[in-house]
């Protein structure tokens, strides 16, 4: 590649590494997490962190989901189905996706609740448990459609 381009290896290197870094300060959000099981909730954290992103809350009901995204605007909703008082991931989606347009990954035990044929089904589905990678890949593919769909609906 030096060769190709005429610099040294080094500067080759050192135009990658920026590259990488623009693209990931491109692609930093804000996270909602909504799971009510604590270590995976802690562990979804973790991940989003070490993205670079900002894990804005980790909420575990439907109403503190749709309150806390109501109140903070997030720019991405990792959700799980089954929540900590009965209530439905999947209602508390639906909540916030009434008052805004943000990208959506179901991490869930139970796809099947999901994946019934109806509309609307998930644009992302994650089933626990989870490999990290899955979770990294899914989070930039939603962030990359999402932002791509702004762009052209604000250029159109």
């Amino acid at each position: 590649m030096a060769t190709i381009l005429g610099i040294s290896e080094f500067d080759v290197n050192s135009h990658v590494v920026a590259a990488r870094s623009a693209i990931e300060d491109a692609l930093c959000a804000r996270v909602l997490i909504i799971e009510d099981e604590t270590i995976i909730a802690l562990h979804i954290k973790q991940i989003v962190e070490k993205l670079g992103h900002e894990a804005i809350a980790i909420v575990r009901t439907r109403a503190e989901a749709v309150a806390m995204a109501r109140d903070e605007r997030p720019e991405l909703i990792l959700a799980d189905i089954s929540l900590a008082d009965g209530s439905s991931g999947i209602d508390a989606v639906k909540d916030i996706l009434a008052e805004q347009t943000v990208p959506v990954i179901f991490i869930t035990a139970f796809p099947e609740r999901l994946l019934t044929g109806e509309r609307p089904e998930p644009t992302y589905l994650i089933t626990k448990p989870f490999e990290p990678a899955t979770v990294i890949a899914t989070i930039g593919q939603a962030l990359l459609m999402h932002r791509e769909i702004d762009i052209n609906s604000e250029a159109a």
